[in-house]
């Protein structure tokens, strides 16, 4: 996304794509962000950039900077059990005391999505693997450090944004953690190499990026990128529909969650960006159109004209195990069917409202911490969906309001770039995006419902698998 660094206006944009799955080569992005860049008309009048990028995922490095093994991304739940074991360790064998350390530390109790957990999962499965590595990054950390041809491991720098997300750096002291490096990784952590953690704005330095000199700033994680580009405020809470489900707020104060369910981050401005995050979220209504055989406009056309509540057919949409509860090896379930409920239009409704439930687990967990939210904004590919717009606000009981759609994770990294050039305390005030509201009468039977048939409030702990 290239944007007029003054008023954030989009000058113009290009887009790449890579295969889905769990791990990947990091040469993907590296070629992805060239073809981008290309279908952008090229970089010849840029006078900064920036990169944000998806959290968590483990990129291993030996001494000439060479890729070890393909990087393990966030969305990977091979390491549930390996978190579970961080979490008793700590605690010395009490798993409780051990999720009140590990808040205290990092802010977060490790799931299987941390990069602490895949560390962990590399050192008990693939410890040859381990032995070769000396330096580990984040996704964004890597492509910023091989856009600026850098080669030296010791270069690498990231932000406090993505080093909260890692499981191994305190938020509010800024610092890693190596006795917990130790802890994932035994004595070969202490000798790993981490990237240095940069402010919001402090710039990496001044580079030659596809031969065009220019200012790189420090990137930023995915969810706090999302949150700079949209300028959100504290007590402003965010709703992203995209693979996973991320709910998020803004605040000046870390949170601290013992029971793990949010996970105290750091946002790309000196903030705390507290969130809930879903595994499954915009692929419940991919796979569910998908099964039905029809497009989105069809699928919306379905869900809009079942009945709130779908006649009594709930989906537990757990397509892909899940983080938030934290169920790794969880299958998704349909429930309530009856001889005349099983129908397109109801499956399509209750594709929908599973999706919006399961997330607004998230807003009932904020709630919980003292929270107040009164309305959210929705964001992401799901939030394209007319039916998901229409029927949020009757699920979530709040007011939803739809920033016009775009590219928001890279619209912060943007902002981000113009706020290293231009400098000052604060990022730079772009104008404000377009917004649309819906409201409508809100059904709570349908979480109701909801918790009734997943026990999801009630103990999540008989969801946590061994």
């Amino acid at each position: 996304m290239i944007r007029d660094a003054d008023t954030g206006a989009l000058v113009r944009s290009g887009m790449a794509f890579h295969r889905t799955g769990t791990t990947v080569n990091p040469a993907v992005w590296v070629r992805a962000f060239d073809e981008a860049a290309q279908q952008a008309g090229g970089l010849e009048d840029i006078c900064a950039i920036s990169v944000a990028g998806q959290q968590h995922g483990l990129v291993t490095l030996d001494e000439d900077g060479e890729v070890v093994r393909d990087a393990v991304l966030w969305n990977d739940t091979s390491a549930g059990a390996d978190a579970k074991d961080l979490i008793t360790e700590l605690g010395q064998g009490d798993a409780i005391a051990g999720r009140k350390a590990w808040v205290a530390k990092t802010g977060s109790v490790p799931v299987s999505s941390l990069t602490v957990s895949k560390l962990r999962h590399l050192a008990v499965n693939e410890p040859e693997n381990l032995s070769r590595t000396r330096a580990i990054a984040l996704p964004h950390d890597y492509l910023t450090w091989k856009i600026t041809k850098r080669n030296k491991i010791t270069d690498l720098v990231t932000d406090r944004s993505d080093a909260s997300g890692t499981g191994y750096f305190d938020p509010v002291e800024n610092v890693y953690l190596p006795d917990i490096l130790e802890l994932a990784a035994g004595k070969t952590g202490t000798d790993l190499i981490l990237p240095k953690v940069l402010g919001p704005h402090t710039p990496v330095g001044e580079f030659s990026v596809q031969g065009k000199e220019m200012l790189v700033g420090p990137g930023a994680g995915d969810n706090a990128g999302a949150a700079l580009g949209l300028d959100q405020k504290p007590g402003h809470v965010i709703i992203s529909l995209g693979t996973s489900g991320v709910v998020s707020l803004v605040s000046k104060k870390p949170t601290c969650d013992e029971n793990g369910e949010v996970t105290g981050f750091a946002d790309a401005t000196g903030n705390y960006l507290p969130l809930v995050c879903t595994l499954n979220a915009s692929r419940v209504l991919d796979t569910t159109a998908a099964a039905l055989g029809v497009n989105y406009e069809r699928f919306s056309e379905f869900a809009l004209s079942a009945p709130p509540g779908s006649e009594g057919l709930v989906m537990v949409p757990y397509l892909t195990g899940e983080r938030t509860p934290n169920a790794p090896l969880a299958t998704g379930s349909l429930l309530g069917i009856r001889g005349d409920n099983l129908t397109a239009s109801n499956i399509a409704r209750a594709a929908v409202e599973g999706m919006l439930c399961l997330v607004g687990y998230g807003l009932e967990i904020f709630k919980r911490l003292g929270v107040e939210v009164n309305a959210v904004s929705l964001i992401g590919g799901g939030a394209k969906s007319e039916a998901v717009r229409r029927i949020a606000p009757s699920v979530l009981g709040v007011k939803v309001t739809i920033p016009e759609i775009g590219e928001y994770v890279a619209d912060g990294a943007a902002r981000q770039a113009a706020w290293v050039l231009n400098g000052g305390t604060r990022p730079p005030v772009w104008s404000p995006r377009l917004t649309s509201s819906y409201t409508a009468q809100s059904q709570p039977f349908i979480m109701e419902r909801y918790q009734e048939v997943n026990g999801l409030f009630a103990d999540t702990t008989q969801l946590e698998l061994e």
